[in-house]
């Protein structure tokens, strides 16, 4: 909680900071990079950075923390820090980083808003900071802990055990622990991160859903090959198709990730679209394995049938449950394909039980779309889950 002084501070200048957030999210990486390469380098994703998705998901994340503080000053946005924590601890992110992050956004803060920035302000903001810092640094301090690590060392070796072409831009590889100890549980929709060393000396990391269940023999991951304009766009995913085969090694994180599988037996409806299917063929795998017996209701959106990774799976999977349906839309169809499954994902034909839990997965604009049809039909926004796929944007765009 804020103090008296800071909240009244933050109130009156939350305008002016939050519509220079986004100058001041993006001096505040070039000052970061300019100071420590190596994080370029070798921690945040090149990528993200040269698109500017990850400046807007940190203008996003600050600006809502900040408003949550001075409008609501009882509760604390846990989702929204479980989101971001689970994302850091998969990088093995530290607490004396957040000291380095300090230092060169309240530089950044100086330098946009000059003047503005007077003692008072910067104590109310120095506050703000530290209060989303240390509730980040207890979440991932736990998160560690469950998994048996230490912050900054969430590494093992994985051998690659086969590759599977599951269709001409995805491939599935499955992986077992290289020094043949017992593989880390997970919970179904977990992820983990792949440290890949590119040609250039880089050790780029990607997060990738398992696309197994917790009991499988090996653990999976499906890729999808990023074709952007030019490097550093999926850098990590070409490398991966281009150059990885059985036998070799990979650097995986312990799994991490807040879109699970809550235990209830609650009528279920999981939606995706894309590769965004991954962490819910985990989900129906485990479902099926332990015996769910409640509404599954299974929703897929994608451009083809030919472009639907694991299609196969994903119908087989939901057939093995007693009470399940599977509904896949295509903008481009095969023929006999039916018309109301033609174009975007919509629920107005499905039949949505009471009491059901949702759990979204794909690119932005799919999950906004079926979150509101969901909340249309009476679904609380509570029982709405999400993952986005690199940094979440979802607050940055309300």
């Amino acid at each position: 909680m804020l103090s008296e002084p800071s909240t009244a501070t933050v109130r009156a200048t939350l305008p002016a900071v939050g519509a220079a957030i986004g100058d001041i999210a993006d001096l505040f990486y070039r000052k970061l990079f300019e100071a420590h390469p190596e994080l370029l380098r070798d921690l945040f994703n090149r990528g993200n950075q040269a698109s500017g998705t990850q400046r807007r998901a940190l203008a996003g994340s600050i600006a809502a923390f900040a408003t949550q503080l001075v409008e609501h000053p009882d509760t604390r946005p846990d989702v929204m820090l479980d989101r971001i924590a689970h994302k850091h601890a998969s990088l093995g992110v530290t607490a004396a980083q957040y000291d380095v992050v300090h230092t060169h956004l309240f530089a950044a803060i100086a330098e946009v808003l000059g003047d503005a920035v007077t003692p008072e302000v910067a104590a109310a903001w120095d506050e703000v900071y530290w209060l989303m810092a240390n509730a980040l640094i207890a979440i991932e301090e736990r998160l560690y802990a469950q998994q048996g690590v230490v912050a900054g060392d969430v590494w093992r070796d994985w051998v690659v055990a086969d590759r599977t072409e599951e269709t001409e831009d995805v491939v599935t590889f499955r992986i077992r622990p290289a020094d043949g100890a017992p593989a880390p549980g997970f919970r179904p929709g977990q992820y983990v991160s792949v440290q890949t060393e590119l040609p250039d000396g880089a050790r780029q990391i990607r997060q990738y859903s398992l696309s197994c269940a917790p009991g499988s023999p090996l653990r999976s991951i499906t890729v999808k090959r990023v074709h952007g304009a030019g490097a550093p766009d999926g850098e990590v995913s070409r490398h991966l198709h281009a150059h990885v085969r059985p036998g070799d090694l990979l650097r995986v994180s312990a799994p991490y990730g807040d879109l699970v599988l809550k235990s209830s037996d609650a009528p279920l409806l999981l939606a995706s679209a894309g590769i965004g299917c991954t962490p819910v063929l985990a989900m129906l795998e485990h479902l099926a394995e332990t015996g769910h017996r409640t509404p599954v209701t299974v929703v897929h959106g994608d451009r083809s049938p030919a472009g639907h990774a694991l299609r196969a799976d994903h119908a087989a999977l939901t057939g093995k449950l007693p009470d399940a349906s599977a509904h896949f839309w295509y903008e481009d169809p095969e023929p006999g394909h039916p018309a109301d499954r033609t174009g975007l994902v919509d629920l107005g034909g499905l039949a949505i039980a009471p009491g059901t839990h949702a759990y979204l997965c794909g690119p932005l604009p799919f999950m906004r779309s079926v979150r509101a049809q969901l909340l249309a039909q009476g679904v609380p926004a509570a029982d709405i889950h999400y993952e986005v796929f690199g940094p979440d944007l979802w607050l940055a765009q309300d």
